[in-house]
């Protein structure tokens, strides 16, 4: 039997670095999928070229009726909800605190805190009421980043959203830890994401000077590769790994180490 076969996912975020190859990754190990990201067309791309079932909701995570259609549309499709990872999330501008604009800021909070906030609002609920009436255990894992682990000069609302996610999965995994829902973060720092490819290539001092110095102070420097931290969402999401919750993964090269 493959590894998540007949399990439902939730993947918001589903069309970016890490939410595409986790798609490819758990559709091809038998899970069936609720995908959510902004825009519909990518996103109906995606479901039609995985290999398993898929359900599609696209949206603003930072608008809390997402949230609630998502579990909705996990138990209309698929009959419940095994795994949600929340994935969704925004970079800020690269500047000190105070050359962050406002309404950036706020917009930051809103989908990267807030937003994993309204989806284990929706989420715990019922996974709660699965694992009482037929000991149907659940899994979520929140994307944070190593930026949430440690202060982060030049990112420090992004630091403080990721900070605030760490908070809200040690609190929930203590709350439920007796519920049967594993609740877990994921820490990443930056890989090779499109996203984190177009921030280089708009570097003045070009792609390689500018990797260099994003990586100056990652013991092994060099940039994540998005299979790695893939690798560790998955085993975070996975049923077999049934002791582990409020955890905090850092994948990052050793930055944490240090």
């Amino acid at each position: 039997m493959s590894r998540f076969e007949g399990m439902t996912a939730l993947v918001t975020g589903a069309t970016g670095g890490f939410g595409r190859r986790l798609c490819e990754r758990l559709s091809q190990a038998g899970a069936n999928l609720v995908l959510s990201d902004v825009k519909d067309g990518p996103l109906k791309e995606l479901a039609q070229s995985l290999p398993g079932k898929t359900a599609t909701l696209a949206g603003d995570i930072s608008d809390e009726r997402l949230s609630k259609d998502l579990v909705a549309l996990a138990k209309k499709s698929f009959g419940g909800l095994d795994i949600a990872i929340n994935n969704a999330g925004v970079a800020q501008t690269f500047v000190k605190l105070p050359q962050v604009p406002s309404a950036e800021a706020r917009r930051i909070f809103e989908i990267d805190l807030l937003g994993v906030f309204f989806a284990m609002k929706y989420q715990i609920p019922l996974m709660e009421r699965q694992f009482r009436d037929d000991r149907r255990p659940g899994a979520i894992v929140n994307i944070a980043s190593v930026a949430g682990r440690a202060g982060a000069p030049k990112l420090s609302v992004y630091s403080a959203a990721k900070h605030g996610v760490i908070g809200l999965t040690k609190s929930a995994a203590a709350e439920y830890a007796t519920k049967g829902i594993r609740v877990n973060a994921v820490c990443p720092s930056f890989a090779r994401t499109a996203m984190a490819l177009a921030f280089l290539s708009r570097a003045p001092e070009g792609v390689e000077a500018a990797t260099n110095d994003l990586t100056r102070g990652v013991p092994m420097k060099r940039l994540a590769e998005v299979d790695e931290v893939v690798e560790v969402i998955l085993f975070a999401a996975d049923p077999a790994n049934s002791f582990m919750t409020g955890q905090e993964l850092g994948v990052d090269g050793g930055i944490t180490a240090l």
